[in-house]
């Protein structure tokens, strides 16, 4: 496993491992790693001739209050990991690398960024977007990784390769969870242990709105209140927003007639997790 920092080496290593026309495949991380990061990167290998990652806390998809100075950082164990899984490059630059003083350019796509966590957390895809953005002219992948526990980050992500025409086909991995039901993510570990017990209630109510469904309810907001009231048993965890929307256009329904996704977000303590499921009336 080669570990590049700085751009210029990046785009080398990445020119030269494409030659013969290989499949590049890439999985745009913020360290951390966990078993979710792994899926992806087994799912790339599965489908990709070269697999590279990317190991950067990205400081523009962090808002003034949250947890940038905080979120986990273990480079060394990630390395490891990484290695474990033979993966062939990491790219792990500086913040100084990625973004050079006097930038002033960025990237928006409008009307899917303010939904959502974008709503909650303003400014947050237009971080995410543009460091992905940078991540895809440097690396060039054919193919880049991405977990389905942040819906709204994937439709962002379909609608700006899209739009800008990149030729990078975007691949959707399965959530990963915990035996319990509790979506992996690198927050986990924020959790007391009193508020890691607590924390699965955000799956539990995700059930609770399909099995409402599967017995004929179809009204958006019925199956909410369903999910809304689940939570309610749990008074450490607080929403931030439940809600039924089209998986494309992150669009609020009133109804289900094909298919949903439920998406929910909420703080356990002062933690924000976030999942979503998805419904079909097939």
């Amino acid at each position: 496993m080669q570990i590049l920092k700085t751009i210029r080496e990046m785009r080398s290593a990445c020119s030269l491992a494409k030659h013969g026309d290989q499949r590049l495949g890439l999985v745009p991380t913020m360290g951390a790693l966990h078993e979710g990061h792994l899926s992806l990167i087994r799912a790339t290998k599965a489908q990709c001739d070269v697999v590279a990652a990317s190991i950067f806390v990205n400081p523009t998809q962090f808002g003034p209050s949250e947890d940038f100075a905080k979120y986990p950082r273990s480079f060394e164990r990630d390395r490891q990991m990484l290695e474990r899984e033979a993966i062939d490059l990491l790219f792990a630059p500086a913040v100084e690398e990625m973004y050079p003083q006097g930038m002033t350019t960025w990237v928006t796509v409008e009307g899917l960024s303010d939904k959502l966590c974008g709503k909650s957390r303003p400014g947050h895809f237009r971080g995410v977007t543009t460091v992905v953005t940078k991540l895809f002219q440097i690396v060039q992948p054919d193919a880049a990784f991405f977990g389905q526990k942040d819906a709204a980050q994937l439709a962002i992500m379909r609608g700006m390769t899209r739009d800008l025409n990149l030729p990078v086909e975007i691949v959707a991995c399965p959530i990963v969870r915990e035996p319990d039901g509790l979506a992996m993510s690198s927050r986990n570990a924020y959790l007391d242990p009193q508020e890691r017990r607590a924390a699965p209630v955000l799956y539990q109510s995700l059930l609770e709105i399909q099995d409402v469904f599967k017995q004929g309810e179809r009204r958006a907001q019925k199956l909410i209140d369903a999910g809304k009231q689940t939570i309610a048993e749990e008074h450490s965890v607080r929403i931030d927003y439940l809600e039924i929307v089209d998986p494309e256009t992150l669009d609020r329904i009133e109804e289900v007639s094909e298919t949903a996704l439920v998406a929910v977000a909420a703080f356990v303590g002062s933690t924000r997790l976030i999942d979503n499921l998805q419904l079909s009336s097939d």
